[in-house]
């Protein structure tokens, strides 16, 4: 309000000196004269300052010329006080002056063009154009009638002061007829600043009319009321380019906004310009024939003129509007036809709910005709349960700032019309009071979410719930009571061990194997009581987790859960009907009972180490958790870290390679490092005893993980300096990536120091992420992962679909590559539900955009079954066993492996299968086979004492 109530001052102050006649006819004239030429000159400094200042304005053009329209009325000004103070003498006429006021004009009038809406079309350009003569023409009707045909006007003057005199007022009614037409087409930015410039030139322009009257002119002198006019319009064009900034109405209305009133009342007024300026044009007419005398030609041919210009511009309206009518049909059948012929339903709603609209699709979709659907009510559809929740959001959409949030997406059930619900998603937008609702049925993406989430929760071969569910059951058991609960202290979990299942592995097949354990599976879940959890932990390792009432004592609590570990050793010990022939195997059980405190993983690990007490006892028994065990199994697993961190510094390990074959070509694209442990004799242990193996201490120890991916970036940029260009993957446990033992930058020094690009490594995520262990921060993980693809590392996910970590993972990570977990492989060729499994997950994989590489291919039908169901990479048995350095290359050197119907690359092609090594390969399924040793279905074994 400051700079307004500033301007309002200095123009009082003007107005009021001249009221009083400025104290002297000296002041007077300085005032009237100087003053306002300095006036114009601050309003040309202004809006040349502005234009100056803001180069990306778009109106700066507009302001340059209102700058120098105001510099020619400083000029003019300057002249006449020039005249009148400093010479002492009238101003002749005509003067210097005079041409610089009629020059103040054609910027103006060019200004206000550029401050206009610009027509979209050359008909509006036309009627711009018509519309302004209609203003002018009428005006100058009008103005001749009342004023320019006085007989004062041309007694006794010279021709060029006749003509100086017509000059002023037909320039006034140019620019007047500009501000008229420009009031009704004005832009909608810049809003106040246009409204700031048409006050500053209508009280020029209405001054300026009243110096041109024969009346005012006799009797005029400087200093008077009528320069306070002239005055004010300088300092208010001077203000006019920065009132915007200061008030913040610089912008464009809102898309969706509702239209102000008044909005509406100026284009009615716009419509009306045409006809009122041809009643003031007739009015002008009528004036001059009052006292009967002849037409002035003038007049008649003014009117003529303005007459034909309505008749014109009526013309070309009719047809623009018949252009438009035809374009909007045009535009209204299209949208008509994409609406019926959208495969999504689209519904208008009346804000009651009552549907006014239904496209045809929703014949397809909810089996019901889109005629009987209009007129009833929306809530009739959806299901009860979800009715509440629908009808909240809508009252909150609905409540919501439209430019806040344009729209909302909503799910429900709606009821088909054979009485299934269909899992419908729905955009909703406003409309017209009510809403538009754009449906589709997302039934299959619904239940297939749902599948691959049982999945992610549940083994696939015995449809128990799996390790990761088990522990946030028993996570839920324990956390969901108060610490100390007399509850929660008598919940027990029981782990249960399948004792013999080895030899049925090893002397009837695998396959009778995984048919005993469905078998036990089914006897463990018909025998736990109901609300209590059976799962299968992986190969032969099943749990129950048995919740406790509060209403018994210790002893009696201990004797209860016995009882039920007894009747599951005995259910399961039972002899099983597996391929025609009898199979016998027993059970070993250990009792775990929560106390005060305990954690999942530690509950778990106390009935684990009294599985092993069972197993070591003698088998086919049930034993309880004593914390003896405990203690001596923290120092096996110390001592097991101390002789890693001895086999480091002595190097007795050895790196192998196992190759990742695409199973398109059979081509090598990339080697997984696999760490192994070297006796003295040069024998290899198995992998659990390596670094990262789950045998060694819980994922062993941070300098095994260091050493690894040491010596795999060293070995890989041997081979990348040797010609062998093939990335290499290392296996990381994500707890180190979020533990700050290991930083991106880490990785980054070790590739500068061995000279390996960046993209020939990629890091494996394993750990947590697919079993169960500590919490990971998926925040960190998140930064981790963005900074390794920043350097040009590949990120691969380990243990696809192998739990609720996995999945929560990749919603998160940005990751390259998807690693299929074992277990899903295994069953892909024998079991029916794997492979459906299996193939939705594949097809996340293809819909994320990228790569699958299956784990643990050991049979060519496996491989074959994968490449089927658009798995893109193997790595197993089927291929090659884990490589040295030498054997790798030569591998590399072939170029790849044969797939089983894919394309053959390289020197193999057209070969017998050839698996680098000795491990032998089934070709068919005769008796003959021979199955590869690797099986995650083992007998779990005694640990050494």
């Amino acid at each position: 309000m400051l700079p307004r109530l500033t301007l309002a001052a200095v123009c009082g102050a003007y107005a009021l000196g001249a009221a009083l006649g400025w104290g002297s006819p000296a002041v007077a004239l300085f005032m009237g004269d100087f003053g306002l030429s300095i006036a114009a000159f601050v309003a040309a400094g202004s809006c040349f300052h502005y234009a100056r200042t803001h180069p990306d304005n778009p109106f700066r053009p507009a302001w340059v010329l209102f700058a120098l329209s105001s510099t020619m009325a400083g000029l003019g000004n300057g002249v006449w006080g020039w005249y009148e103070v400093v010479l002492g003498r009238p101003v002749p006429s005509p003067s210097i002056a005079d041409f610089c006021f009629l020059l103040f004009a054609p910027p103006a009038i060019v200004g206000l063009l550029v401050l206009a809406k610009r027509p979209v079309s050359r008909a509006g350009w036309i009627c711009l154009g018509l519309d302004a003569w209609l203003i002018g023409g009428s005006l100058l009707t009008l103005s001749w009638s009342l004023a320019l045909d006085h007989p004062s006007y041309w007694q006794g003057e010279s021709v060029a002061l006749v003509a100086l005199s017509l000059a002023y007022p037909l320039m006034d009614i140019v620019l007047i007829s500009m501000v008229l037409a420009l009031h009704f087409r004005r832009s909608a930015a810049h809003r106040s600043a246009v409204n700031t410039v048409i006050g500053a030139l209508v009280l020029t322009v209405l001054c300026d009319a009243l110096f041109s009257s024969p009346l005012l002119r006799e009797n005029y002198s400087s200093g008077q009321m009528l320069d306070a006019g002239w005055f004010a319009g300088s300092l208010l064009l001077a203000y006019a380019p920065w009132v915007a900034n200061r008030d913040g109405t610089e912008r464009q209305r809102a898309p969706g906004r509702p239209t102000p009133a008044n909005g509406a009342m100026t284009g009615s007024l716009a419509a009306l310009t045409p006809y009122l300026a041809a009643a003031v044009c007739t009015l002008g007419i009528l004036y001059n024939v009052r006292d009967g005398g002849a037409i002035d030609r003038v007049v008649l041919l003014t009117g003529c003129t303005v007459v034909l210009a309505l008749v014109v511009r009526q013309g070309i309206m009719l047809l623009d509007n018949i252009h438009l009518t035809h374009e909007l049909a045009q535009k209204e059948n299209h949208f008509r036809s994409l609406v019926q012929g959208s495969s999504d339903v689209i519904m208008i709603a009346s804000p009651a709910g009552m549907l006014r609209y239904v496209s045809p699709a929703a014949a397809g979709v909810y089996g019901r005709e889109p005629d009987k659907l209009v007129g009833s009510e929306l809530a009739s559809l959806i299901h009860p349960e979800d009715l509440g929740r629908v009808l909240h959001e809508v009252r909150r959409f609905l409540a919501t700032p439209p430019e806040e949030e344009p729209s909302t997406r909503i799910e429900c059930r709606i009821r088909h019309a054979s009485g299934r619900w269909l899992n419908v998603e729905s955009t909703v937008n406003r409309h017209q009071g009510g809403l538009i609702f754009n449906s589709r049925d997302v039934t299959e993406r619904v239940r297939l979410q749902a599948q691959l989430q049982h999945s992610a929760s549940h083994d696939p071969l015995t449809d128990l719930p799996n390790r990761a569910l088990f522990t946030e059951r028993v996570r839920q058991a324990l956390g969901g009571r108060r610490r100390g609960d007399a509850e929660a202290g008598h919940t027990a979990v029981l782990y249960i061990d399948l004792d013999g299942f080895k030899a049925v592995n090893d002397t009837i097949g695998h396959q009778a194997g995984d048919e005993l354990l469905v078998h036990a599976a089914r006897r463990l879940k018909e025998a736990v009581r109901a609300g209590d959890t059976a799962a299968r932990l992986g190969g032969d390792e099943f749990a129950a987790l048995i919740l406790g009432d509060g209403r018994c004592d210790r002893a009696e609590r201990e004797y209860r859960v016995l009882e039920i570990a007894e009747r599951l050793r005995t259910a399961l010990s039972r002899p099983y009907r597996v391929e025609g022939g009898e199979v016998r195997v027993a059970a070993s059980i250990g009792v775990a009972f929560a106390e005060p405190g305990v954690t999942p993983a530690v509950l778990l690990r106390h009935a684990d180490l009294a599985m092993y007490r069972a197993k070591q006892a003698g088998k086919n028994r049930v034993e309880l958790y004593a914390p003896q065990p405990q203690v001596e199994a923290v120092r096996r697993a110390e001592l097991t870290t101390d002789r890693l961190r001895g086999a480091l510094a002595e190097s007795e390990f050895a790196l192998l390679h196992q190759p990742v074959v695409e199973l398109s070509s059979g081509r090598i694209t990339s080697v997984v490092a696999q760490a192994r442990r070297r006796s003295a004799r040069g024998v290899l242990f198995p992998p659990a005893e390596a670094p990262g193996g789950t045998g060694t201490a819980e994922g062993g120890v941070a300098e095994a993980g260091d050493w690894l991916l040491r010596r795999a970036v060293e070995q890989a940029a041997e081979r990348h300096r040797a010609g062998f260009r093939v990335p290499v993957t290392v296996r990381v446990d994500a707890r180190r990536l979020t533990d700050r033992s290991m930083t991106p930058a880490t990785v980054e020094t070790m590739l500068a120091r061995h000279g390996l690009p960046p993209e020939a490594l990629l890091v494996e995520l394993s750990g947590p992420l697919s079993d169960t262990g500590p919490h990971v921060s998926l925040n960190e993980l998140e930064l981790w992962v963005t900074a390794l693809r920043r350097l040009g590392v590949g990120v691969a996910l380990d243990g696809f679909g192998a739990g609720h970590g996995a999945l929560a993972a990749l919603r998160r990570l940005p990751v390259d590559v998807l690693r299929l977990d074992r277990s899903l492989v295994e069953g892909v060729v024998e079991s029916a539900r794997v492979r459906k499994i299996t193939s939705g997950l594949l097809r996340i994989a293809e819909d994320l955009g990228t790569a699958s590489v299956a784990e643990g291919v050991d049979l060519p039908e496996q491989a074959a079954a994968l490449r089927s169901m658009g798995c893109t990479h193997a790595q197993g048995a089927a291929f090659s066993k884990p490589l040295d350095e030498h054997k790798l290359r030569r591998v590399l050197s072939r170029g790849g492996y044969p797939v089983v119907g894919g394309e053959q690359h390289g020197p193999s092609a057209g070969r017998s299968v050839v698996v680098a090594g000795s491990l032998p390969v089934r070709k068919g399924g005769g008796a003959g086979s021979v199955r590869p040793p690797f099986r995650s279905n083992s007998e779990t074994s005694v640990p050494p004492a």
